[in-house]
């Protein structure tokens, strides 16, 4: 089992009474309430977490949003350059730069393939869909983002892995004459491949081009749901069933010296479910091309009608929840090193085996001597052991 560091650099502090009258706080919110200097120190401590991370051998995520206090990573190919030129051991997962945003996959792969040979071959690539905020502050067209997707990594994948000189790409959303970068990346014919989603039908898909399904804070019946998905396409299509190395989890994970120490420092890490996912409900439920057309009724009703489809809120869902409730849903593992470890093990059985655990350890007013104390305890008391498994 190996174990994943993400810290999004969220920026808390902005004042409360902004926070409680604001529609949303991502894409809305004044970029006047952050201050450039703070943003640096959160920066810097960040990557100092991410190089802390390398000593210790956790391998590091590098992330962007956009336009918001969630995350201060806007540009994850810049924050990807600096982690492949300045780690030397782990890998580095980049989950990720938003394709379905981005004009242009070519140039996409572009970054990658330099990122992975400045690393000399740690790089994995992460793709999101994104949707709701990020759509607006990209300045992207919501219709046909599934498709858009998967367009999108068809074409990376090709550009990353063509080695006959030029080609050209005549797709529905993406056109481009002449493709042939330098360089091509490090590993062959490409690096190895991830995806955050929980939904059954993309998991499905997942499952039959062979792509790491990690789960980004869902729960534990929407996880079941997604990796049954996933194991039933390789069946379905004649393919080799999938071993834990296609399977990953995130979750909010804060190792103490003990209990009552990881739950009182852990419960900082909420702020990010209780505050960063804020959102307003047009960027949300009411975004064009966001659900499915038999699903828009729903969007309107506080409880859908029997026999209609659900509308996901999974915003909604999360916030307010408590360190003790997370840790039931598998949203969070905090304890001492033998109860995070217990935690863990424990999930483990109700998904199924999975052989990535993405750290999400740090956020909201954590410090950054609290963050590196619960790596550090982490990686000497609990990852040992995982890697056992």
């Amino acid at each position: 089992m190996q174990a994943w560091y993400l810290n999004e650099a969220p920026y808390p502090f902005v004042p409360q009474h902004v926070l409680d009258t604001a529609d949303s706080v991502r894409a809305s919110l004044p970029n006047e309430l952050c201050d450039p200097k703070v943003a640096a120190d959160l920066v810097e401590e960040a990557l100092d977490e991410y190089l802390l991370c390398d000593d210790l051998g956790i391998n590091v995520v590098s992330n962007e949003h956009h336009a918001g206090i969630n995350c201060l990573f806007g540009a994850s190919p810049l924050f990807l350059g600096v982690l492949a030129r300045q780690t030397k051991k782990v890998r580095i997962l980049s989950l990720g730069t938003l394709v379905t945003v981005r004009k242009d996959p070519v140039r996409v792969a572009e970054e990658y393939a330099t990122a992975d040979v400045m690393c000399r071959g740690r790089l994995e690539i992460g793709f999101v869909k994104s949707g709701g905020t990020e759509m607006a502050s990209g300045n992207a067209n919501p219709i046909g983002i599934v498709d858009r997707f998967w367009e999108a990594i068809d074409l990376i994948v090709k550009t990353l892995s063509h080695r006959e000189g030029p080609f050209s790409w005549e797709g529905k959303y993406f056109t481009h004459r002449h493709v042939n970068i330098w360089p091509g990346p490090w590993q062959q014919p490409h690096p190895p491949l991830w995806a955050a989603t929980g939904d059954p039908t993309t998991s499905a898909e997942l499952g039959r081009r062979g792509i790491v399904n990690v789960m980004v804070f869902r729960s534990i019946e929407e996880t079941q749901r997604a990796w049954a998905a996933y194991r039933q396409a390789r069946t379905d299509a004649g393919l080799p069933a999938p071993g834990p190395d296609r399977f990953g989890h995130t979750a909010f994970v804060y190792t103490g010296d003990t209990d009552e120490e990881a739950i009182r420092v852990g419960s900082k890490l909420l702020w990010f479910l209780n505050t960063g996912l804020k959102s307003a409900p047009q960027y949300g439920k009411f975004l064009p091309g966001a659900m499915k057309p038999e699903a828009a009724p729903g969007l309107y009703r506080t409880k859908p009608r029997p026999g209609t489809p659900a509308v996901a809120r999974p915003a909604a869902a999360l916030m307010g929840l408590t360190a003790e409730q997370a840790i039931a849903k598998g949203l969070m593992f905090a304890g001492n090193p033998d109860t995070v470890y217990r935690q863990i093990m424990e999930h483990r059985e109700k998904v199924g085996p999975f052989e990535h655990l993405v750290l999400a350890g740090r956020s909201g007013f954590m410090t950054h001597e609290e963050a590196t104390k619960g790596l550090t305890l982490f990686s000497k008391d609990v990852l040992p052991r995982l890697k056992e498994l």
